[in-house]
């Protein structure tokens, strides 16, 4: 049975992920965890004084959030009800990062499922800083769905890759169980820059041919181009249902995505995005 974790801050994004969860594992058998996190701005710790205030004060947020939850429960069983499913909601007074860490652990989560932007929804900003740093720091396979993004089958993934990852089961299965279940082609895009592969790179190619064997898929080597350069213009000519990539440190994902270029590049994220970590 899959344990998917769906954090939640209430807004049209993350309700739009968790359908979209729920669509993408309807012929699976799963428990998903719809959590929501907590901490009152005026709430400081540190200066707290134990006020009848500001015990109203956290009275009146966690009961706001325990009846978002139990809203979101009802509205699942009313809408898509799945038999295959079970619904289970947590509602803790902590940070966002911290509590996904500790359940991710404590629960054995195999996805956490979440929308690239929380209830401010910033246009012209990649992602919010809250998947930033989901991504950055839990060791799971994170989906972000962009705003807008109603659910299709992945039929086409793309995976772009270095070749410089020594591909392991945690990192792959993930990719060939959904490419399996929707009978998908994984395209692998490799960027070329008139140099011939390493033998660690052609190694891991190899390993990822394997991988693949029993999955449609196409290698594409794509010469000169910067990597977001490239992802854009595989998408505009072909149609895209799922971006997939490994987190490898000192990769091209850490300079797409975690250095200060991250607002000014033309890279933005129209299809669903799984980013798996390089270890888990």
């Amino acid at each position: 049975m899959k344990k998917i974790l769906l954090p939640t801050d209430f807004s049209e994004n993350a309700m739009n992920a968790i359908v979209y969860a729920l669509k993408l594992f309807k012929d699976e058998e799963c428990t998903f965890y719809i959590l929501n996190t907590y901490t009152p701005v005026v709430y400081q710790m540190e200066f707290m004084q134990a006020s009848s205030a500001q015990f109203e004060l956290l009275d009146i947020v966690r009961n706001s959030s325990l009846n978002g939850l139990s809203a979101i429960k009802d509205e699942i069983h009313k809408t898509y009800f799945n038999a295959k499913h079970t619904i289970e909601t947590i509602s803790t007074f902590n940070s966002l990062i911290s509590e996904i860490k500790e359940l991710v652990k404590s629960k054995n989560i195999d996805m956490v499922v979440m929308g690239t932007q929380g209830a401010s929804d910033v246009k012209g900003v990649l992602f919010g800083s809250n998947t930033i740093h989901v991504i950055n720091s839990v060791k799971s396979p994170v989906l972000a769905i962009p705003s807008g993004f109603y659910f299709e089958a992945p039929h086409e993934v793309l995976f772009p890759s270095d070749y410089e990852v020594d591909f392991q089961d945690s990192q792959i299965l993930p990719i060939v169980n959904l490419a399996s279940q929707y009978h998908s082609r994984v395209n692998i895009l490799h960027v070329n820059f008139g140099e011939a592969l390493s033998k660690k790179q052609q190694v891991n190619k190899a390993k990822l041919e394997g991988y693949f064997k029993n999955v449609a898929h196409l290698f594409h080597d794509v010469k000169n181009k910067n990597i977001d350069e490239a992802i854009n213009e595989f998408q505009r000519k072909s149609r895209i249902n799922l971006l997939v990539m490994i987190n490898n440190k000192h990769s091209f994902f850490e300079n797409i995505f975690f250095k200060s270029t991250i607002k000014r590049i033309g890279f933005r994220l129209t299809t669903p995005f799984l980013v798996i970590p390089s270890k888990q």
